[in-house]
């Protein structure tokens, strides 16, 4: 198991700002950078992963270090793998503790803005950190949830969770009940290498999607939907 817990927390505040569409010098502007400073100050993301292997592959389903995890879409993209690296990678519990005036709305679109910024920080250093560590070219991930519900269901967090033993003693990230994770954000999955790039976006259909990453592939989805006999 490792922990990832002194990764750097940068954040661009004019781009920020940009993308919330603030006025830069505007009051607003003022107490986003107060916020913002407040953050960095305290903001700690974090990542957990390890290192598995790939147990066995049925029809519609893969086993990881003993765990079976159920997905067509899954298994399809881990035809030819044998090495993979579960993982949860979060913004961090301290931005949560930050207490914001009970009448500001804006303040905690603010803070989510913030939250998700140090959370690609985050996933950016474990990438670069795969990279050096297991000396690994192109990979892409999976995350349950992710994309379509039908691609991998989200209830299989609680299966991904235990791989990583004590995922909220170790870096403070908790899995609801209905799988849902606590800091809000917060990613995880199954990482692998691949020659070929895989989004779960490709596989979802919801239109205007603010978290969109690749379009909707029809043709990806035909081939991951098609009964066993075509």
């Amino acid at each position: 198991m490792h922990v990832l817990s002194d990764i750097p927390f940068q954040l661009d505040t004019n781009k920020l700002l940009s993308e919330l569409h603030v006025l830069p010098e505007s009051e607003d502007a003022v107490e986003f950078e107060k916020l913002a400073r407040q953050c960095l100050a305290v903001g700690k993301p974090k990542t957990i992963y390890k290192e598995s292997f790939v147990d066995a592959k049925g029809d519609d389903s893969v086993t990881i270090d003993g765990v079976l995890f159920k997905s067509r879409v899954l298994r399809m993209n881990m035809d030819k793998v044998e090495r993979v690296f579960p993982f949860v990678v979060t913004c961090g519990n301290e931005l949560d503790k930050i207490k914001l005036p009970a009448d500001d709305p804006f303040m905690q679109f603010w803070l989510d803005t913030i939250k998700a910024a140090a959370l690609f920080c985050a996933m950016r250093y474990f990438d670069d950190h795969l990279t050096r560590m297991f000396a690994l070219g192109k990979t892409s991930s999976m995350s349950p949830g992710a994309g379509d519900a039908t691609v991998w269901p989200i209830e299989q967090q609680k299966d991904l969770f235990p791989l990583l033993g004590n995922v909220r003693e170790q870096i403070g990230v908790e899995l609801t009940d209905s799988c849902l994770m606590i800091p809000n954000k917060t990613v995880s999955g199954i990482k692998y290498p691949t020659e070929v790039s895989f989004e779960a976006c490709q596989l979802c259909y919801r239109k205007n999607c603010p978290g969109r990453r690749a379009p909707f592939d029809k043709k990806l989805w035909k081939s991951t939907h098609a009964t066993a006999d075509g």
